[in-house]
């Protein structure tokens, strides 16, 4: 019997030695898998769905840069200081003001304070966008603009009626550099009505008229 006993622990201890490289081959698989396996874990090693998240940031990055180059429309239009009689002249009649690069900067400004720039920034695309004679360009630059201030999705988005909206969206179909013209009238109107009549009572307005009549005239 002991003898039985002893036969039988060897053969256990036989299989368990068998048994073991299998299992341990098996775990170091496991843990190989478990490494790679990177849906959003810290090694970001395989193509998987953590891969993909970042390929479409960096994708958005790209796209956003290449629309603020393409817009080219620069923090503030380059011109002479107005002098004292252009200044005065704003106050005549809002188109007075919008015809000139020194106006349209000031009354930018003043937008921006009302958080309201969206409305110049949209008005000088599109006449950006009459200047073009570049069929692909003026794709290229409707489709940006729709982007920029037509889209619902959009942060800078400019209000317009429905039935303007639906003029832009037949439009788009066929880009021209007349695509937005109503749409650009009714927040020209808008900047007119609303904010044109504040700009003339806002400190940047006052402030700029006070400086130059201040100014001493050069001999």
């Amino acid at each position: 019997p002991m003898g039985s006993e002893r036969m039988e622990m060897r053969k256990r201890q036989m299989s368990t030695t068998q048994e073991t490289p299998g299992a341990a081959q098996a775990q170091h698989s496991t843990g190989n898998r478990g490494s790679n396996a990177c849906c959003f874990c810290w090694c970001c090693c395989c193509s998987c769905s953590c891969l993909t998240v970042r390929n479409q940031d960096e994708e958005r990055a790209r796209r956003t840069s290449h629309e603020l180059q393409a817009e080219g429309i620069p923090n503030c239009e380059e011109s002479p200081a107005p002098t004292l009689e252009e200044v005065n002249a704003w106050a005549q009649s809002f188109d007075k003001l919008m015809l000139t690069p020194a106006g349209r900067n000031a009354f930018r400004e003043f937008l921006r304070t009302e958080f309201s720039e969206e409305n110049m920034l949209f008005w000088m695309a599109c006449e950006e966008l009459k200047q073009e004679s570049n069929k692909s360009v003026i794709e290229e630059k409707a489709r940006l603009i729709y982007e920029d201030y037509i889209s619902i999705l959009s942060p800078k988005e400019v209000s317009l009626d429905s039935r303007v909206r639906e003029v832009i969206n037949r439009n788009m179909l066929e880009p021209s550099q007349h695509t937005f013209d109503d749409a650009q009238l009714q927040i020209y109107t808008l900047m007119h009505r609303d904010s044109y009549p504040r700009f003339m009572n806002s400190a940047i307005y006052k402030d700029l008229l006070r400086s130059l009549s201040e100014k001493p005239i050069e001999a």
